[in-house]
């Protein structure tokens, strides 16, 4: 991941809460927003981010995700 990447999704992520001009934002919120930016950047981090965040409990859940990655660069 090049330099800066991370402190760039922070900083958009940052300015969507923002903008979104909402009271308040759940914690699934903001780990839904970091997953979908971490897959743009890089799908390593993504899975690991995800495999805690979406608390994987099995390798059935872990292989699924990974499917779901793999239709969508396909596509």
């Amino acid at each position: 991941v090049p330099a800066g990447t991370i402190d760039k999704l922070v900083d958009d992520i940052q300015k969507k809460i923002y903008n979104s001009l909402a009271q308040e934002v759940t914690s699934k919120q903001l780990g839904e927003m970091v997953c979908e930016a971490l897959k743009d950047i890089d799908e390593v981090a993504y899975v690991r981010f995800a495999s805690v965040y979406r608390s994987f409990t099995d390798t059935t859940s872990f292989i699924k995700e990974l499917e779901k990655m793999v239709k969508r660069d396909n596509k």
